[in-house]
């Protein structure tokens, strides 16, 4: 998500403690109308998103736009499979990393950059539930760090 300017939409919290990130693309979506209006309102959820890859084609599976109320009967079904928009070598990297190694592909963020909406994917490995806790205690243990040095600060 560098260069030009952009307006978050959403991000995927849990991807992030659920997976270890290796690599992170920067993907364009193939929306509806009523979609672009829901996505721009922020009617968008990607917990339970993922992205599949077959056929030379990437889509985003999973992931919940809202129903537009303006649309009336032109509105889109909110769950339904989305095109993702990559290069043919993009998406062949992708397959044979997830072929080769058994590794993921889950969206990390949208956000709306330069007039068109995009998808922030990672290439991910799931983590282990020790792994888990191990990262909980390390924050843990940094935020103790900070506070103790704010407080000692105090005394001063």
């Amino acid at each position: 998500m560098s260069g030009r300017s952009f307006k978050l939409i959403a991000r995927n919290r849990k991807a992030r403690h659920d997976y270890e990130i290796l690599e992170t693309l920067e993907a364009g979506i193939a929306l509806l109308g009523s979609e672009i209006k829901s996505l721009r309102a922020g009617k968008i959820s990607l917990r339970e998103g993922y992205v599949r890859v077959d056929a030379n084609q990437a889509w985003l599976v999973g992931g919940h736009i809202n129903l537009y109320e303006e649309a009336s009967r032109f509105n889109h079904d909110p769950l339904r499979a989305r095109k993702l928009l990559l290069h043919r070598r993009e998406i062949e990297g992708l397959r044979a990393k997830i072929e080769e190694k058994g590794l993921t592909v889950v969206p990390l963020a949208v956000y709306i950059k330069g007039g068109w909406a995009k998808v922030e994917i990672g290439l991910a490995r799931g983590k282990k539930h020790h792994d888990r806790r191990h990262e909980e205690r390390r924050r843990q243990e940094e935020r103790d760090a900070a506070s103790e040095a704010a407080r000692m600060r105090g005394r001063s």
